[in-house]
């Protein structure tokens, strides 16, 4: 669906270029988009390599082990039917403390991984768990304290404090957590009511 929007899209651009006779302009700003994209792109490398590198280095000194521990008695909360020594609850908590220090490139594979062990345990094989849409609602709206990229960013159009956006990030994270975890489990308890039903 969202592909025939974008076709769309462009396509009533180039249109209505044609129409009013600025062809050439659309063409320039094609020329230009790429161009920018292929600047930014490499100009981010260097700033999200260091950053990753830095985070890299906090994952190794055994930062991600040590949130993994702290964030013990959430996980225990929010997956009750994980048990709390499983393979399963690791990887959510690994994944939970790489996404806490903004480790995009680490938070990914363990929650594959976490996904992967939800999955070995699942009663019904064919159908999501509850912890399963648990860890999806709460990894893709994960807290972040340090925004890696949007910081990079910033960085790169020469922002005076591009560290500014940490604070709002926090705030906008938690609440965005705080709201996946609300409906995560009212329409758990809706499905189960529909289910008894």
């Amino acid at each position: 669906m969202i592909d025939f929007i974008w076709l769309l899209l462009f396509l009533g651009g180039i249109g209505t270029a044609m129409v009013t006779g600025h062809m050439d302009k659309i063409a320039q700003a094609i020329l230009d988009g790429a161009k920018h994209g292929v600047e930014l792109a490499f100009a981010l490398i260097a700033i999200i390599a260091l950053w990753m590198g830095l985070m890299q280095i906090a994952e190794r000194a055994g930062m991600v082990r040590w949130l993994s521990r702290l964030l013990r008695p959430v996980g225990r909360w929010l997956y009750p039917s994980v048990p709390p020594d499983s393979p399963a609850m690791g990887a959510i908590l690994a994944n939970m403390s790489a996404n806490l220090l903004g480790i995009g490139n680490a938070a990914t594979p363990l929650g594959l991984q976490a996904m992967k062990e939800l999955q070995a345990i699942n009663p019904i094989k064919d159908r999501a768990s509850d912890a399963m849409c648990t860890l999806l609602a709460v990894n893709t709206a994960s807290i972040t304290i340090i925004p890696t990229t949007v910081i990079a960013v910033r960085l790169q159009y020469g922002s005076q404090h591009p560290t500014e956006v940490v604070g709002t990030t926090i705030v906008a994270t938690v609440i965005g957590t705080g709201v996946a975890i609300v409906l995560d489990r009212l329409f758990r308890k809706l499905s189960k009511r529909k289910e008894a039903s």
